[in-house]
């Protein structure tokens, strides 16, 4: 791996360490670049050298682009892995690093604007042949006449979301006519202000929908695969809490099928690298949503049904190496479940950071657990509560089940409050216990449960 002798960690927490582990096991050097309340992070200790790049807050050192760049020059590196979150999916960022002269870890800048811009990613993929949500089919125009007309194309109830939205925000569902005016100015404004851009589109909204979503990975030479789904339909405000692979009740068929069309949209649209299609599931048939052109939280699951490490893809795919595995190679072997553990209270989701009093991480037959937590770590409120994940793989989903239960009873985890006690319930839950049920069961189950 001549080409890479040296990679930036641009990125902290559990994902830095998981690039860290990958770059070490395939020989490459790697510089952590970390701010002033994370200098006792696992991976920086770890890391051939570390470089500070500012103060807590994020603007001011992971979303230092500046910064960074300076810290690839000084370190002599010559790549930089942007991870998820932060910096992972700003094309600018992306074409500052290939303009400084160093490889960006990811698709090309390009790539990423043309997926990361809702409106422009579901015209790309309805030309390349990727199933849509029936909506607008581009930007909403100013004429409120021309929209209404545009929704009782669709039919209501519609969704009306934001073209660079993302994260849950700048989405607003509209029941009625009489109601699409007003929805419309609030969304604009609040896309505006969220992200700059007050441009929003129109969807049918999708009442009960599973999210289930397919992972690709493509090379610089025309080559691309499909790692099979997961669901992630376990969510609460649109933040995924329990992923799976496979989701249950897809069949090989739909899955070779719908695997095929985004393999072919990788190579219709020169996608390099790791990504993830995001689909809505509904009475049989995907829609796409978006195009995630990263390394996502729950790539695990993957990685534990197919045997493929997508990190060292990603690094190899970089490089200029062709992908090392080709369709036929992928087997889908046994069933993972993925629980994000996070530093906040179960019952009122306030985030609870503080300093780690006791800490075991939990093993045996199928287990993996992907956290930078230490005994003696202290968790600073200044970034996603996320503090870990626990994935566990078993012949079938009844055992991985089984397997995440006896987990998440043998983890220990003092000092903060975590949703440790929401994933044990979660896992005794009739209706997940079922599996195939919609993005909407568990904040309805909590409700209840509150009730």
């Amino acid at each position: 791996m001549a080409a890479l002798e040296k990679i930036v960690i641009a990125n902290r927490g559990e994902i830095a360490l998981r690039i860290l582990r990958a770059c070490h096991s395939m020989g490459i050097k790697t510089v952590a670049v970390h701010s002033t309340v994370d200098r006792n992070l696992k991976h920086v200790a770890m890391a051939d050298e570390s470089v500070c790049i500012g103060p807590a807050p994020a603007a001011e050192s992971y979303l230092n682009v500046p910064a960074i760049i300076a810290a690839t020059e000084v370190t002599d590196a010559v790549a930089i892995h942007p991870g998820y979150g932060f910096l992972a999916e700003n094309a600018d960022f992306a074409e500052r690093v290939e303009q400084s002269g160093f490889i960006f870890i990811g698709p090309r800048p390009e790539t990423i604007r043309l997926m990361g811009d809702k409106v422009s990613a579901i015209k790309a993929m309805r030309e390349a042949g990727v199933p849509c949500v029936p909506g607008s089919d581009g930007p909403l125009p100013a004429e409120p006449a021309e929209c209404a007309k545009i929704a009782r194309r669709v039919g209501y109830p519609v969704i009306i979301k934001a073209a660079a939205g993302g994260g849950g925000r700048g989405m607003r569902v509209v029941n009625t006519e009489a109601h699409l005016h007003n929805a419309l100015q609030l969304t604009r404004q609040e896309a505006a202000g969220a992200f700059g851009d007050a441009t929003v589109y129109l969807e049918k909204y999708l009442e009960n929908p599973r999210h289930v979503e397919v992972q690709v990975v493509a090379d610089q030479h025309g080559n691309a695969v499909h790692l099979g789904e997961r669901d992630c339909s376990t969510q609460r405000r649109h933040q995924k809490v329990i992923e799976e692979a496979p989701a249950p009740g897809i069949t090989s068929e739909q899955r070779a099928e719908i695997g095929a069309v985004c393999v072919e949209a990788c190579k219709r649209i020169a996608y390099r690298g790791a990504g993830t299609f995001e689909f809505l599931y509904d009475r049989g048939e995907f829609y796409f949503i978006e195009m995630n052109t990263r390394i996502q939280v729950e790539h695990p699951v993957t990685e534990r049904i197919t045997g493929v490490d997508l990190v060292r893809e990603q690094i190899l795919v970089a490089a200029g190496e062709p992908l090392s595995i080709r369709q036929e190679d992928v087997q889908i072997r046994g069933h993972a479940i993925e629980c994000r553990i996070n530093a906040e209270d179960s019952e009122t989701f306030m985030p609870s950071p503080g300093t780690i009093q006791g800490f075991h991480a939990p093993g045996g037959p199928g287990i993996r657990c992907d956290t930078h937590m230490y005994d003696g770590y202290s968790v600073p409120p200044n970034y996603d509560s996320m503090v870990g994940k626990i994935i566990a793989h078993g012949q079938d989903r009844d055992m991985a089940i089984a397997r995440m239960r006896v987990a998440l009873d043998e983890m220990v985890l003092d000092g903060i409050r975590t949703n440790v006690s929401l994933h044990k319930w979660l896992l005794w839950d009739p209706g997940f216990l079922r599996g195939g049920f919609n993005i909407h069961y568990l904040e309805k189950r909590l409700a209840e449960r509150k009730g």
